[in-house]
């Protein structure tokens, strides 16, 4: 059941071969016995050679156009990849929010930006963007990192914080504010800082999840004018334009988490005897894995619907859909792994299995990219409340 349903939910013969190719590098690459091995110790989720190894069979491009190195593929088979690649435990963390800052270069990147930063995406390389501020978290209009022009020059100054994978990426993405307006979120930009330039600080956080985000200090960092995404002062538009894009690209990911707990929950209560038969035959559990199994597709139906919408007309704002995937799918990561755990009894709870780890992960999906609570928000402001 669970290896035939990439056959389901409308997927052409060509993307269930694509399905298919990526689940069987994740069995050969990820397996549970090389996971150690490949994320030093579940520390670094994010493998710099597994990355350009996924790159060279062209899967890290798929967003991005041939003349720039891509496969030229759509947004929807970029979401089969994530939910592929996340369901199969594959060390690349770094490739959602890389996809997220390609969305914003297909869109308003100038094309010297596009031939240097999508070509290096393209081999494997990891980008990353900065919002959250140590002030400034949901509220992103109140952001106080600033970049100011001189010459041919943009100086910027402040902090950030959460940024996740900014210590992988060779370019992060900044959001700053460049001038003013009469209301708070005008007068933002965003502009491409490289790892290596002076007085740009990267302090990895160590989290529940391991070394994943980190901190940012900008001490007047300088960088050439040219590398400003857009125009100044559209930040916030431009922000807005990516949300459809981020929040699915999140909900894949956490979708393929999900998944993950249910099948490792499935396999476990299947294998697992107490009082001479396997957990999985009590009804207390069968039920609740009814449950899940149903509440997976309907994620997996909402998650494909959304990203379709988005290829149908990437410039149409999906502010309700987008919200309603990320709510759903990262609310139900969050449950199937906590089922799992609760399932697992004292092994769920062990760090020599993997449920703690696919818990540890699905707790901070509902916080980052916009917390749940946002999402509602969002939601609810759509229905006119």
């Amino acid at each position: 059941m669970i290896e035939a349903r990439a056959a389901d939910h409308g997927l052409s013969a060509e993307q269930q071969d694509f399905v298919a190719a990526i689940r069987d590098f994740c069995a050969r690459e990820c397996a549970p016995d090389r996971l150690a091995e490949l994320t030093d110790d579940f520390s670094d989720l994010h493998n710099d050679s597994l990355a350009a190894r996924i790159a060279e069979l062209g899967w890290y491009g798929l967003t991005i156009p041939e003349r720039h190195g891509g496969s030229d593929g759509s947004f929807f088979d970029a979401v089969l990849f994530l939910e592929e690649t996340a369901r199969g435990q594959a060390p690349i963390g770094g490739y959602g929010v890389t996809l997220i800052v390609v969305g914003a270069l297909n869109r308003f990147g100038s094309e010297g930006q596009k031939r240097e930063l999508l070509a290096r995406v393209a081999k494997g390389g990891t980008l990353a963007i900065a919002m959250s501020e140590p002030d400034a978290g949901s509220d992103v209009a109140a952001i106080k990192c600033r970049g100011r022009r001189e010459g041919d020059e943009w100086v910027l100054s402040g902090s950030k914080m959460w940024c996740s994978y900014a210590h992988k990426a060779s370019h992060t993405l900044v959001v700053c504010r460049t001038g003013a307006g009469s209301e708070r979120h005008e007068g933002l930009s965003m502009i491409f800082v490289p790892r290596e330039a002076e007085g740009f600080t990267i302090t990895p956080i160590d989290t529940l999840g391991g070394k994943e985000t980190s901190e940012l200090h900008l001490a007047e960092v300088r960088v050439p004018a040219e590398n400003l995404l857009g125009g100044e002062g559209n930040g916030w538009i431009q922000l807005m334009a990516g949300l459809n894009n981020e929040r699915v690209i999140l909900a894949a990911l956490a979708l393929g988490l999900a998944q993950r707990a249910f099948d490792d929950t499935l396999a476990y209560v299947k294998q697992r005897r107490q009082f001479g038969r396997p957990v999985g035959s009590f009804q207390a559990l069968q039920h609740r894995l009814a449950k899940l199994a149903t509440d997976l597709v309907q994620a997996r139906l909402l998650v494909r619907w959304v990203a379709r919408l988005t290829d149908e007309d990437p410039t149409r704002m999906l502010p309700r859909e987008a919200s309603m995937v990320k709510l759903a799918t990262t609310e139900l990561a969050k449950r199937c792994a906590l089922e799992g755990v609760q399932m697992a009894g004292g092994y769920g709870y062990a760090r020599e299995y993997p449920m703690e780890r696919h818990l540890r992960a699905a707790v901070v999906s509902t916080i980052y990219g916009g917390t749940s609570e946002i999402q509602k928000n969002i939601i609810a402001k759509t229905l006119g409340l």
